[in-house]
């Protein structure tokens, strides 16, 4: 399976771009989605998170309470490192289940931290979203109900977008209009096929 890494900073478009590669009929398979599934009662990454952080880190119904945990870790960075420990390999399990079970000519993981996490085996091309801070910033703030300074905290925890520019293969910019970043994607999606048919 001809696999593509895609990745980009807070607030850069991943998702918008997934959507349009998803509409050309490419299978997508959403980190952020599996790190919810693999922490679901029942799951051994919820057991495992609640005997490191106590009882008091889920919510009245059993389910993790994501936002005590997300403020937990973002000031403390021992117990983010723990935390990453449980879940990176129950995450990476879980899409490498989904990947083997994919028919197609190429697939996408959407990771937001794959450089950060150093994840490059088994993935054949890193495909950037890139886009301007300022940007990111705007498109942040108006999606996660955040206030700026936060966002430019989460911008300053991640990967540098000069970092991630050097480590890509691919980059799609979306600093312009919707059909813009779609006929990027167009073209980029015509690249993946004819890739994927060489390494077949």
């Amino acid at each position: 399976m001809f696999t593509i890494g895609l990745t980009g900073g807070i607030g850069s478009g991943k998702t918008t771009v997934c959507n349009y590669f998803s509409a050309l009929g490419t299978p997508i398979i959403d980190a952020d989605l599996v790190s919810r599934e693999v922490v679901q009662p029942g799951e051994p990454g919820l057991t495992q998170i609640t005997a490191l952080f106590g009882q008091e880190i889920l919510a009245p119904d059993g389910t993790l309470n994501r936002r005590k945990l997300r403020d937990l870790i973002f000031v403390d960075e021992s117990s983010r490192k723990k935390l990453e420990a449980i879940l990176h390999p129950l995450i990476r399990q879980q899409m490498d289940k989904k990947l083997a079970a994919i028919n197609a000519p190429y697939a996408i993981l959407a990771i937001p931290l794959l450089l950060e996490s150093k994840r490059r085996e088994g993935i054949d091309r890193i495909l950037v979203i890139d886009t301007e801070e300022s940007q990111q910033i705007i498109r942040a703030t108006q999606r996660d109900h955040k206030n700026e300074s936060q966002i430019r905290a989460i911008i300053a925890a991640q990967c540098s977008r000069k970092d991630r520019l050097e480590a890509a293969d691919d980059v799609i910019y979306n600093t312009g209009n919707l059909e813009q970043l779609k006929s990027q994607v167009i073209d980029t999606h015509k690249l993946y096929l004819r890739l994927a048919t060489k390494s077949s």
